[in-house]
């Protein structure tokens, strides 16, 4: 048998500028969004536990990005009792992942209800219920699922993001390739930040998926900031892009500083258990409990932040190698840890609710506070920073 060639990526094919015009032109007619949800303030659990199913199931970001979109748009439209939430979520991850994965890459029902254990949600569904909530949502749409997403985009301005007339620091990049690869992970990672916040959701999405790339420019202190061939590729000037990238740095910025918090904290804890052990040998002073309910919160957030921080220490890294030998002295996968660190270490505070109706189920909430952006956000974030050198600083 001859070998089975892989399809090429859209973005790098011949068609790719055309592809981007369609899809442009269709994010000209999406639904408009008014963030009218009497359910708002459940929103981000809800995309942070389709965001973590998604990566347990191994889909693509368009998937990822599509299912909370449809979710976003249901709730704006309907007043959704909460017990139902968790079950339409799941529908929405379904239909995106239809819609944009292989048949062989859709989720099995046993396999969402394995992934809702491990997340402890007491959820058991059946094809049936599943089946009666797609049609509901299919309905709602009026069956068209070709909404474009910021994950539609980003692969396509990426191709383009790093080029080998840039400078970082005033100092030609010598391995445009390495820079690259930093730079794919930080957009991916401005890329959930924009699932956290539906303010995200009053831009386009194309808009979103160029901000995601300037941030990532100045995150990586990339100069210029934005270039012609960038503004020429997605039809966005600097000024088109500030507002939503000084909202990306702005959660970039509350992102290391609590994971440098949580850090400290776990550090201090640790000091005060050596101090307390160091005591006379002859006296037992302090026992260590089995369960430590600060010790465990705190390792959960630190595992949250620490993609981010670890990229952002990889690339201080390699920029302290001898530049000779290039921007990056080590494998960039190596840079960033892997977004299963959150699944695994996902373990919501919840509070249990019961259902009544033909679905039996129970839907877990959190009951801990999550962070949020606020469109108000003071004084521009550009006047007081210039560059972002300080998340490099630990």
């Amino acid at each position: 048998m001859g070998s089975i060639k892989m399809e090429e990526p859209w973005w790098k094919g011949d068609l790719a500028a055309e592809i981007h015009q369609t899809l442009r032109l269709k994010e000209l007619n999406l639904p408009v969004y008014k963030a009218h949800s009497s359910q708002m303030g459940l929103r981000r659990y809800f995309a942070d536990l389709l965001t973590i199913l998604s990566s347990r199931c191994q889909l693509c970001p368009t998937a990822r990005h599509l299912a909370v979109y449809l979710l976003d748009l249901f709730m704006d439209r309907y007043d959704v009792a909460v017990k139902q939430l968790c079950v339409i979520s799941i529908a929405c991850l379904l239909l995106a992942s239809k819609f944009e994965e292989k048949e062989d890459r859709v989720p099995k029902l046993e396999q969402l209800n394995s992934f809702a254990y491990m997340c402890r949600l007491n959820l058991v569904l059946t094809k049936k219920d599943l089946l009666k909530m797609e049609l509901l949502l299919l309905e709602s749409f009026n069956w068209n699922l070709c909404l474009p997403t910021p994950a539609h985009y980003i692969d396509y301005y990426l191709f383009a993001s790093v080029s080998e007339t840039d400078l970082h620091n005033g100092w030609p990049i010598t391995s445009v390739t390495k820079v690259r690869a930093f730079m794919e992970k930080y957009a991916h990672y401005f890329l959930k930040v924009s699932l956290q916040d539906h303010v995200f959701l009053s831009f386009r999405p194309s808009l979103v998926a160029a901000a995601c790339v300037g941030a990532s420019r100045i995150c990586l202190e990339i100069s210029p900031s934005w270039t012609t061939q960038l503004q020429l590729l997605t039809c966005y000037s600097w000024e088109h892009l500030a507002a939503c990238i000084e909202i990306m740095l702005i959660a970039h910025d509350k992102d290391i500083k609590e994971a440098s918090k949580d850090q400290i904290t776990l550090l201090q804890q640790q000091q005060v258990l050596e101090s307390l052990t160091l005591q006379t040998p002859t006296q037992v002073l302090f026992q260590q409990s089995r369960y430590h309910p600060m010790t465990q919160h705190s390792a959960v957030l630190s595992q949250f932040h620490s993609p981010i921080q670890d990229l952002c220490s990889a690339y201080r890294d390699s920029l302290q190698a001898p530049r000779p030998s290039g921007l990056a002295s080590g494998s960039s996968d190596d840079s960033l840890h892997s977004y299963s660190s959150l699944q695994a270490s996902f373990q919501p505070v919840v509070q249990a609710v019961s259902i009544q109706g033909p679905i039996t189920m129970q839907v877990a909430i959190s009951a801990e506070p999550r962070h949020c952006l606020s469109l108000t956000y003071g004084s521009s974030y550009f006047s007081r920073h210039s560059y972002t050198t300080g998340c490099f600083d630990g």
